[in-house]
């Protein structure tokens, strides 16, 4: 008898996880004959024991559909919300596992279940990462599924919005998604021929915005489109998060320690970088009417472009073979072509941010793009 295995999507949708769920329930039922189920809406439908059986009848089809056919959910193993409490389930999740005879419970998500699998994997649950994200921010992988159709669409945008300020002679900015990494916005920048890309990386100074605005002026061209990451932020505001983010590590006391934590949650909400007063910002600078345009949860959704069919059917298809091979505690990264083993205590909480020395970076200022710096 092959082995058995459950599957289930965690954490924002992206373009992908359909054919990564495809890659693996094909690679795993057809090449090691193992029977696969899926988990419906997360970790919850693994708590609760909601699964339904996956075939080739139910994987036929998928390979180009956006979202996840298994739903999702953003619930944490250990905090999951149970009558209005935060509770323990994972011995809840072990006793689920241990009833359906599984081999292994696959994950596919972000960095919230990458922690997820850790936590299992810790608690004797054999368990396997897939690494989805739009904002390509997880640790030791080259590429997360969801994240070229997400350039692609914010690729899109930033075109169309060029026609607009050009013809307006308005100041336009887009805020883009990433949360903490500013992957998606110095892509799509470099891609769409923004003027300026804003990114969390790099605290930015209004007046070097200003400046750049102004040489183009200069020239006669009046209207530049600003591509902005939204976690973006200015100089005063990085640094007080910095020293604000310090405090919460050399704190004494478990008491410190949560004061710390307050005040820094107190400086982050205070300084979340709202596009709108950014516009009013450059408006008033530049004397060019400014507009503002969120792209929002459009640049999740949709059919997957090529390359994210392509990378979630080679690190679905990797992970039936690594499961073959008795493999669990691991996340399946991208490397190159292919894709290779990292144990999940490498991936769980680390991030890849975009390095200041990256090509991306250099090929942006080399073109003359205005970083904020």
């Amino acid at each position: 008898m092959g082995k058995r295995i459950g599957v289930l999507t965690a954490g924002g949708d992206a373009p992908g996880l359909n054919a990564a769920i495809r890659g693996l329930g094909k690679a795993a039922i057809g090449r090691h004959g193992m029977e696969i189920i899926g988990f419906r809406g997360g970790v919850r439908g693994l708590a609760e024991d909601q699964w339904v059986n996956l075939d080739h009848t139910s994987l036929s089809g998928i390979l180009t559909a956006g979202g996840t056919i298994l739903g999702t959910s953003r619930d944490k193993v250990h905090k999951m919300m149970v009558d209005d409490q935060p509770t323990d389930m994972i011995p809840t999740i072990a006793e689920v596992v241990e009833r359906n005879k599984l081999d292994c419970v696959v994950m596919l998500g972000g960095g919230g279940t990458a922690k997820n699998a850790l936590r299992l994997h810790q608690a004797g649950i054999p368990v396997i990462h897939l690494p989805k994200t739009i904002d390509k921010d997880i640790a030791h992988t080259d590429n997360t599924f969801g994240f070229s159709t997400a350039l692609e669409i914010a690729t899109d945008a930033i075109d169309r919005l060029h026609s607009t300020a050009h013809s307006h002679h308005r100041v336009i900015i887009a805020e883009i998604m990433g949360h903490k990494a500013g992957w998606l916005a110095l892509g799509a920048g470099i891609a769409g021929g923004a003027d300026v890309i804003l990114l969390p990386e790099i605290p930015y100074d209004l007046s070097s915005i200003v400046e750049t605005i102004e040489r183009r002026k200069a020239r006669g061209t009046n209207f530049s489109v600003l591509a902005v990451a939204e976690g973006a932020r200015d100089i005063r505001a990085t640094a007080e998060l910095n020293a604000a983010e310090s405090l919460i590590k050399t704190a004494p006391t478990p008491e410190a320690k949560a004061i710390a934590r307050s005040n820094f949650a107190r400086i982050q909400d205070e300084h979340r970088e709202n596009p709108f007063r950014l516009a009013r910002e450059v408006e008033a600078a530049t004397g060019l009417e400014s507009r503002v345009t969120i792209l929002g949860y459009v640049q999740r959704g949709g059919t997957p472009c090529a390359e994210d069919r392509i990378l979630g059917s080679v690190i679905g298809a990797a992970a039936a073979d690594l499961i073959d091979a008795g493999e669990t505690g691991i996340m399946v990264a991208s490397k190159g072509e292919g894709a290779a083993p990292v144990p999940l205590e490498d991936v769980a909480g680390n991030l890849s941010l975009v390095p200041i020395d990256h090509p991306w970076i250099q090929t942006a200022r080399d073109v003359g793009t205005g970083l904020g710096d």
